[in-house]
C-alpha cells in the first residue's frame, strides 16, 4: 500500500486537474516516470479513451447495477473483473461488490474459515453469497480482520 500510494502521489502530481483529457495529453514517458507500468498505461489510456468518445460515464455506471456496471467496465481494455471490483466498491460505493480474485481478501477468508488453502476467486465468490446484498461490508471486515492477524498490516486498497 506504501508502495501504491507514492506512485498515486506522483501520478495525481502529473495529471492534475485528474480528468480524462489531461491524462491522454501526458506522454507514456511521463506516466511511467510517475510509476506506472506499460499496462497501466494503456489501461488509463483506454478508459480515457473511451470517456472521450462518450463510451463510458462513470457517474452512470456507478449506477448501475453490479452485474451491468462490471460489464461496461471489464468491455474496457486493460479493465478486469479486481480492477471493476475495486472501482465499484471504492469510487461507486455499491454496497454488494465481493472482490473475489483479492489476495489479501482470500488470505483472510482462509484465516476466518480455517480452511487448509487459500480459496480461489471462484469459490471465494460462492463463499460470500451469503452475505448479499451486503457483500462489500463483508469485504471491508475481512480486510480490516486480515490486517490485524498481520499485526496492522495495511491491507486495504488505497
Amino acid at each position: 500500500v506504501s508502495a501504491a500510494t507514492a506512485i498515486w502521489t506522483r501520478f495525481a502530481a502529473l495529471v492534475d486537474p485528474l480528468d480524462p483529457a489531461r491524462l491522454l495529453a501526458a506522454t507514456a514517458e511521463d506516466l511511467r516516470g510517475a510509476g506506472l507500468s506499460a499496462p497501466k498505461v494503456r489501461t488509463l489510456r483506454a478508459i480515457s479513451e473511451a470517456i472521450v468518445a462518450g463510451a463510458v460515464d462513470l457517474e452512470q455506471v456507478a449506477g448501475y447495477a453490479p452485474e451491468e456496471a462490471h460489464r461496461v467496465m471489464t468491455a474496457i481494455s486493460g479493465v478486469g473483473p479486481w480492477t471493476a471490483d475495486i472501482f465499484l466498491l471504492f469510487c461507486a460505493g455499491h454496497p454488494d461488490i465481493w472482490p473475489g480474485g483479492d489476495l489479501a481478501l482470500q488470505h483472510a477468508v482462509r484465516i476466518a474459515f480455517d480452511l487448509e488453502a487459500r480459496p480461489a476467486e471462484k469459490p471465494c465468490r460462492a463463499i460470500a453469497e451469503v452475505w448479499a446484498p451486503w457483500r462489500g461490508v463483508a469485504a471491508r471486515l475481512f480486510w480490516a480482520y486480515y490486517a490485524a492477524v498481520k499485526e496492522g498490516r495495511d491491507t486495504l486498497p488505497a
